[in-house]
């Protein structure tokens, strides 16, 4: 099935992703959701959402408690969970939904605190023992994996990877629902404590608590909301081997190629024509490698493509103008719905400060990975036009 041309994004909203100690799921999930509904260019009402999506992995996993904060009530609500591609899953189903003719309106809400779960949230909910592997790695250590042999096969520096930490830090400290919003240079990142090689302090992505809504509709019914509709082209999602030693190849993360496939078919486009993308950049590291696996450069070219600036507004290809899950951060169930709201400001012309807008934007990227280097990829694609 297709969702190209069949599906609207009507609605987005976000909250200041950070440290929100102050803030429960009620508190975020509640804020996000009144932001989108408010961003409805000739309102909504709330009796109109037929179904409920909830991206998240370590909130309260029904969905009554949604409904509950929420005050939607008698419609369906389904818990979406798949690691880091959680939020970004959990669009994509409810697209599906109405592209099938289930509903005409669905509203994804995602959230995430990870500053309240001791040992981090990731330590908590995704490392169980059933492989041996399990007992010595860590996210950082098997990303540090590609890292590494990328290095070996491409000649790629640790100051490209650094410089990827630079750009996404330039546009995150003009995003005012940023987490950390500080500008920094390469040589930051490489003085930086090393966490697992080649893989510095700033070669990662902060902890970050947050929540983001949209609301999709059938693509009929888009201009009885706004005038300014975004809408749903492409969707892909693949997985590969959770055993590291069953993989082929640490130089691309297969998942990453086969849902940008998926996508790029669904939508009858090819990497050149994006204008922007929404990468996951969990590791510097990891955004390098995605621009060659979803083709903005040609294999091994990631260095040269982040060292000439392509990746700038201005370049070839503009990538995490959010800041990305290094500046802007990483609430990880929530992250993927929030980079569709990036992309639905961006398609709009509606970001804030003018210099993080990207100009002439009709086509935008989202992109999100999740599990150990990674075992699951994640891909959308909006438009500001029907194609």
């Amino acid at each position: 099935m297709s969702v190209r041309n069949k599906v609207a994004v009507i609605g987005a909203g976000v909250i200041p992703f950070g440290e929100l100690y102050d803030k429960g799921y009620e508190e975020m999930v509640s804020e996000a959701y009144l932001n989108c509904l408010e961003s409805v260019d000739k309102g909504i009402d709330p009796k109109e959402i037929e179904a409920m999506w909830y991206g998240t992995i370590g909130g309260p996993s029904t969905g009554a408690s949604l409904g509950e904060w929420l005050g939607l009530f008698g419609i369906p609500c389904t818990h979406v969970e798949n690691a880091c591609a959680t939020g970004s899953d959990a669009f994509r189903n409810a697209c599906n939904a109405v592209a099938a003719g289930l509903y005409d309106v669905a509203l994804v809400v995602a959230a995430e605190k990870m500053t309240d779960v001791a040992g981090g949230l990731i330590a908590a909910v995704g490392r169980g023992p059933q492989y041996f592997w399990d007992y010595a790695i860590t996210m950082p250590s098997a990303f540090g994996l590609y890292a590494t042999r990328h290095m070996h096969e491409f000649g790629t520096e640790r100051k490209h990877f650094a410089m990827v930490a630079v750009k996404n830090h330039y546009y995150g400290a003009m995003n005012p629902y940023s987490h950390i919003k500080r500008e920094i240079t390469v040589d930051t990142v490489l003085k930086s404590p090393m966490v697992s090689w080649p893989l510095s302090l700033y070669d990662c992505c902060p902890i970050t608590d947050g929540a983001a809504a949209t609301i999709v509709v059938k693509e009929e019914l888009a201009r009885k909301y706004t005038d300014a509709p975004v809408y749903v082209l492409g969707s892909g999602l693949a997985i590969q081997p959770v055993t590291l030693h069953m993989r082929k190849d640490f130089t691309t993360m297969m998942p990453s190629v086969w849902a940008g496939r998926q996508a790029y078919k669904m939508a009858g486009l090819e990497p050149k024509d994006v204008d922007f993308a929404e990468l996951h950049d969990c590791f510097t590291s990891t955004e390098l490698i995605t621009y060659e696996d979803l083709g903005f450069c040609k294999k091994g070219g990631g260095a040269k493509f982040i060292e000439n600036q392509e990746p700038y507004i201005g370049g070839k290809t503009p990538c995490n103008i959010s800041g990305g899950l290094k500046s802007h951060g990483h609430p990880v169930g929530a992250t993927g719905n929030a980079q569709i709201v990036e992309l639905f400001w961006q398609l709009r012309n509606e970001v804030k400060p003018d210099k993080r807008q990207v100009p002439n934007a009709k086509i935008g990227l989202q992109h999100n990975i999740g599990g150990d280097g990674p075992q699951v990829s994640c891909v959308n694609i909006l438009s500001n036009k029907k194609r």
